[in-house]
């Protein structure tokens, strides 16, 4: 009774078995659930690549070529220090330095900002905020090596720092662009280690030109632009799609630290220009005539009785003994022009006398008492600006 039962067991296998394969070899959708060899039964479309073109609109040339030359910046600060108040508007909560979150009242033990290698010898362009104070500076490469850094001088009125390491088999420095061929809606790249996170690759275009009365700096002529810039960017690299240096990343506005589509970035020629100064002489000679000037505003100019439509500066204080009170000028003039060259408010007075080397004839122009004068002032070295303790 068993072996008949195993007999009619193995024949009913062995048919089922003949069945299924019968079916499957001629008819497999009927044995296959829905979802089975569904690759098989899907049809992809694959581009062709030869692994060395470029995607259409592709900037890998340009960060290929300047890239390397973007370094980070590592500084550490002697926490014993008495704390200084700077006389700029990092504090101010629309315009932050890219330069790392730091608790309000404490001095960083340690920073990360960035730089930019500007020469075969070791010569790095990056900000002085990123550098200001520190007892040490350390600057790794994006081949992952680090060295010391040496700092050969700083301006804090423009926010560049020169520093220079001595380091084998350098990468390629970065090219210097040429500002007359920047153009507002022009591409740009910013190239940084934005909150640690390693070096980053932002894009966008240039949004002005130009750009002062910011009030971050004393000297300002930013370029503005609205590639994503945060914490870590400064000093790097701002490069045109052909990866030349356009500018030194600075600052951004912003209410929350983040970057929200305004940044600046110091040009190139104001950079260069300062950093051939410092290489030269250590630091930055501008003119200066040791006035204190005022903007006219409308109610002022009411009260002084002037003339309407009046431009210029009031001169509401003149340094006893300084340049501008040997030349003439007194309290209460103001000052319409410099070497025949309109003065509109402070800052450009600033940037007209700075230009002008100590030692040299400026002609000024002033009104006083309805009368115009002229008035020529030798200009002397402007005062480097001091810190002050809190």
């Amino acid at each position: 009774m068993f072996n008949r039962l195993w007999l009619l067991f193995a024949q009913s296998v062995t048919i089922l078995l003949a069945a299924w394969f019968i079916v499957a070899t001629l008819k497999p959708q009927w044995v296959s659930s829905p979802n089975q060899n569904l690759l098989e039964r899907v049809t992809l479309k694959e581009g062709l690549y030869d692994g060395s073109s470029l995607s259409p609109g592709s900037y890998h040339e340009a960060v290929k070529k300047s890239m390397p030359a973007v370094v980070n910046i590592f500084t550490n600060k002697n926490s014993s220090k008495p704390k200084t108040k700077k006389r700029n508007h990092s504090s101010d909560p629309l315009f932050k330095f890219f330069f790392g979150d730091e608790p309000p009242g404490e001095e960083p033990k340690s920073s990360l900002g960035s730089g930019v290698l500007v020469s075969p010898e070791g010569v790095i362009l990056t900000n002085h905020h990123v550098i200001s104070d520190a007892d040490e500076v350390e600057v790794s490469l994006a081949d992952g090596r680090k060295f010391s850094a040496k700092l050969i001088g700083s301006d804090p009125e423009t926010d560049i720092a020169v520093l220079k390491i001595n380091a084998p088999s350098l990468p390629t420095p970065i090219t210097f662009g040429e500002i007359e061929s920047v153009y507002v809606g022009d591409i740009v790249l910013a190239i940084g280690n934005p909150f640690g996170v390693g070096q980053t690759v932002t894009s966008g275009i240039v949004s002005a030109l130009g750009r002062d009365h910011v009030g971050i700096n004393t000297f300002e002529n930013f370029i503005q632009t609205d590639a994503s810039i945060n914490p870590g960017n400064s000093g790097g690299a701002l490069v045109d799609t052909r990866g030349n240096l356009i500018g030194i990343n600075t600052a951004i506005y912003s209410n929350n630290g983040g970057s929200m589509g305004i940044g600046f970035a110091i040009p190139v020629n104001l950079a260069k220009q300062v950093m051939e100064s410092i290489l030269i002489t250590g630091g930055v000679t501008r003119g200066w005539i040791g006035v204190e000037p005022q903007n006219l505003s409308k109610e002022l100019s009411e009260s002084l009785g002037l003339p309407a439509n009046t431009e210029g500066v009031l001169l509401s204080g003149i340094l006893e003994g300084g340049p501008a009170a040997r030349g003439g000028a007194q309290p209460g003039d103001v000052l319409i022009s410099v070497n025949d060259k309109p003065i509109m408010d402070v800052r450009q007075l600033l940037n007209q006398i700075a230009q002008i080397g100590p030692g040299n004839t400026a002609d000024l122009k002033v009104l006083r008492k309805n009368k115009t004068l002229d008035l020529k002032v030798q200009t002397g070295k402007r005062p480097k600006p001091t810190a002050v303790n809190q």
